[in-house]
């Protein structure tokens, strides 16, 4: 049986989904194919899937001084 191809914007739909495990092993089977030819979307879930990893861990990363007062200055300043 042919894997039906899936898009960009539906993976992103249920990327988070697909990384909790609760999809369909259908709607998985079409993600996976996706991914396995869309560098972008690869990109992304394994981003997200490091971003996870890090909040998960629980471990405490100490900042350097002045740190969050550079970066809010940043963020304002814009691109």
């Amino acid at each position: 049986m042919a894997t039906i191809e899936i898009s960009c914007i539906e993976v992103w739909r249920e990327i988070s989904n697909y990384l909790d495990d609760e999809i369909t092993a259908d709607l998985r089977e079409r993600m996976e194919a996706h991914f396995n030819v869309c560098a972008h979307c690869t990109a992304i879930f394994d981003g997200l899937r490091n971003v996870v990893h890090l909040v998960g861990d629980k471990e405490v990363f100490q900042m350097p001084e002045g740190f969050e007062k550079r970066l809010y200055k940043r963020i304002r300043k814009g691109p």
